[in-house]
């Protein structure tokens, strides 16, 4: 075999840091544990602050993003969360799928190369965004902070970086359940929801102090006012504070994308060596899960900050201000309003997208394109086309039920690229009702919570877990 460039990675293989993979199947209690221990070394990450961080009022260019990629609080370990592996994971794909590197992922030396230059991308990606974090002032002034201040934030970042994409490759080898990136982003996002909802804190708006939950702000409202009808119609629409519209929004968003998870075609599959033996190969309207919204988000959060960091260093140059031009609004977060980024951005409120209805168009073109196109992609090179999962049911002895092993790709074919284009285009569409809608924690944020629980549900369904299974943590 001649020199393909996933060969350049050999050198690296030593030196990368991996998880081993266990060497029997691992308990479902002991998963579960690990589980746990994950997601623990996740929280408390996310609320050990930067040593060396010097509080500022700088522009946030992950502003948006952050609860998709489970990026915590501003200023904390987990800053970069899980941006660098899923952009990693982004750039990958996106050269295998247009065949620039070749994979067979029939082949085990090709998957181990695959999935290490993954991993020594995400490491890269980390980096690079540790020291553009730094050095674009997020942490405040570099000749404030010094190099070895500057330094040592680069070093935590970096290494917490590494942290993440251990955890998640300690999940994903079978030592716990699904995956860390997905495992963090519900919790980041669920956490945001609870917050929105419960929040005891209080914010001054002009009005006289308010508490942040929506629903200790309607008890507070329907106490305080002597006007209950103004009241309860204040508790629904403050501008400003999370309200009971969000909070419906976000419950109408998860009950649509619960009752879309059940829509799958089931082909009838036999055994062709067990005559009489018989099943069924569902494919799901979201064949690719959450996959597209994960890399669309990945690929804009990406652009916003490149964007930020030249508009910020060279606001005159005419290719950055039409890549891209930025503005603060009442206060430090800067916001697009101009480029090609204020097209793809999505539009603050319904109102807003009448009044710009070009950009309106751009976006949801953008949107819908984005999320079918990665489907497509991932399919290639996640192991689950047509041709995949056909050599998977050869080596199961299985075959359709009324179709010849020769026709079996392409009967596949006609189900398994449709499935996902269309999953993915409803995906996109699902997350633009749900952010015109208001609901908390974005729609991309609601509609990943929603895929990823119901994942993990599938997961304990699958286990067969019973309360005798439990007991240990009763």
């Amino acid at each position: 075999m001649g020199f393909r460039v996933l060969h350049l990675v050999r050198p690296f293989l030593p030196i990368l840091p991996e998880i081993e993979q266990p060497s029997k199947r691992v308990p479902f209690r002991e998963r579960l544990l690990w589980t746990c221990f994950t997601l623990l070394v996740y929280l408390v990450c996310s609320q050990i602050p930067v040593y060396g961080f010097k509080n500022t009022k700088s522009s946030d260019p992950f502003y948006w993003m952050r609860v998709v990629l489970a990026a915590s609080n501003r200023g904390t370990l987990m800053e970069l969360g899980t941006g660098p592996i899923v952009t990693s994971s982004m750039i990958m794909q996106l050269l295998a799928g247009a065949k620039l590197i070749q994979v067979d992922q029939g082949v085990k030396e090709d998957r181990i190369l695959f999935s290490a230059a993954q991993k020594l991308v995400a490491i890269m990606i980390g980096l690079l965004e540790a020291v553009a974090y730094v050095a674009s002032g997020m942490y405040g002034d570099l000749r404030t902070l010094g190099f070895f201040n500057g330094f040592l934030i680069v070093l935590q970042l970096f290494t917490a970086g590494v942290i993440v994409m251990l955890l998640d490759e300690l999940l994903q080898k079978g030592y716990g359940l699904g995956s860390g990136i997905s495992l963090f982003i519900a919790t980041n996002i669920c956490e945001s929801i609870v917050w929105a909802a419960f929040s005891p804190a209080t914010v001054n708006l002009g009005k006289g102090m308010e508490f942040e939950g929506a629903i200790i702000a309607l008890f507070h409202l329907l106490v305080s006012r002597e006007d209950k009808f103004k009241a309860l119609k204040e508790a629904f629409t403050r501008p400003e504070l999370p309200n009971l519209t969000n909070l419906l929004s976000t419950f109408i968003v998860f009950t649509v994308v619960i009752y879309l998870q059940g829509f799958r075609i089931d082909l009838p599959v036999k055994s062709s060596r067990v005559r009489g033996q018989q099943g069924t190969y569902p494919i799901k309207l979201f064949y690719t899960s959450n996959t597209p919204i994960i890399l669309q988000t990945a690929l804009v959060s990406n652009i916003y900050f490149i964007s930020q960091l030249l508009y910020r260093n060279y606001p005159g140059n005419l290719l950055v201000r039409l890549f891209g031009k930025w503005s603060s609004i009442g206060g430090s977060q800067l916001f697009p309003i101009g480029g090609i980024v204020y097209y793809i951005s999505r539009p603050p409120s319904l109102a807003a997208a009448l009044y710009d209805p070009l950009r309106t168009i751009t976006y949801l073109a953008f949107i819908l394109s984005a999320c079918a196109l990665f489907s497509k992609i991932w399919i290639e090179v996640s192991g689950s086309s047509a041709k995949d999962v056909a050599r998977q049911l050869k080596d199961q002895q299985m075959t359709l039920k009324g179709h010849r092993e020769t026709s079996l790709v392409k009967e596949l074919n006609r189900y398994i690229p449709t499935a996902a284009a269309f999953g993915g285009f409803c995906i996109g569409l699902l997350t633009i009702m749900a952010d015109f809608l208001g609901a908390i924690g974005s729609g991309t944020g609601i509609l990943l919570a929603v895929t990823i629980i119901y994942q993990y549900f599938e997961i304990f369904a699958k286990e067969g877990v019973n309360e005798s299974s439990l007991m240990f943590f009763s």
